[in-house]
């Protein structure tokens, strides 16, 4: 059996600091609401000494397309890690692939582009491999229980539910799914385990959690009742006393298979 894997997940924004502009790691509430934390370099390498399995980089100020300056903060980041990266943020085209996968990443997240074009999944497989194309799901649930993909940093609603984008996304060549509730981004309300259990139920690729983790418990949540393989948080090791080394002896001492040695 695979073992499991813990990711921790650094959202990147631009700051300005007098005239100069600098990338900063953040955490988010809802997609929206956002904390300065600190330098995303320095805290990837934190996380490398705590055992994280991988790492998932993201940038949020994307919107326009991959940026130069992310792209320079990947590199400097794979020089100093070694460990799997998972890139997102402003991915549109085969090239920007090209131009991650040669400055370091090992995996790339496609969210918006893969839903406006959804061959852009099969494309992008078919040059990579499907190992390489990760497609992110970021949903809303509203008051009657329906749930709805949302895209463009969540703020556009979709026609697409997302087990039914994730079957879709599978079919069209992606090797694994991110699958974040925007309702439970920055909460620490724990996860939606029961959406994510039923997608899992009907896709054979891995499924990555993400959104709500504020307790080790809600970890474990993750693993047994929903399946995943793999479970990624940012506000939690941030602001929360525990670290991935921490967190991943709980969720050992609750029998679940996951790496305990670099």
């Amino acid at each position: 059996m695979l073992k499991r894997r813990l990711i921790p997940k650094l959202l990147i924004k631009s700051k300005v600091f007098g005239r100069v502009s600098r990338l900063v790691l953040v955490t988010t509430h809802q997609y929206s609401d956002t904390i300065e934390v600190g330098d995303p370099v320095s805290q990837a390498k934190i996380y490398q000494a705590q055992m994280a399995d991988e790492l998932i980089l993201l940038d949020l100020d994307a919107s326009d397309g991959l940026r130069e300056e992310f792209v320079a903060m990947l590199r400097k980041a794979a020089e100093e890690i070694f460990m799997p990266i998972t890139v997102g943020g402003g991915i549109k085209t085969v090239e920007d692939f090209r131009v991650l996968l040669s400055n370091g990443a090992d995996k790339i997240s496609i969210n918006t582009a893969a839903v406006e074009d959804p061959e852009f999944i099969r494309q992008v497989s078919d040059i990579y491999g499907a190992q390489c194309v990760v497609v992110s799901i970021d949903y809303r649930t509203n008051d009657e229980g329906e749930s709805s993909v949302w895209i463009n940093g969540g703020k556009v609603k979709t026609d697409w539910t997302p087990l039914a984008w994730a079957i879709e996304a599978e079919r069209r060549g992606a090797g694994e799914i991110l699958l974040t509730s925007i309702d439970r981004d920055g909460t620490s309300s724990g996860l939606d385990v029961e959406l994510a259990r039923t997608i899992a139920e009907n896709v054979s690729i891995p499924v990555i959690l993400s959104g709500g983790c504020g307790l080790s418990s809600h970890f474990i949540d993750g693993f047994q009742q929903a399946n995943a393989a793999a479970v990624a948080a940012g506000t939690f090791f941030c602001f929360k006393d525990q670290n991935p080394m921490q967190t991943r002896a709980h969720i050992k001492n609750a029998n679940i298979q996951i790496r305990l040695q670099s």
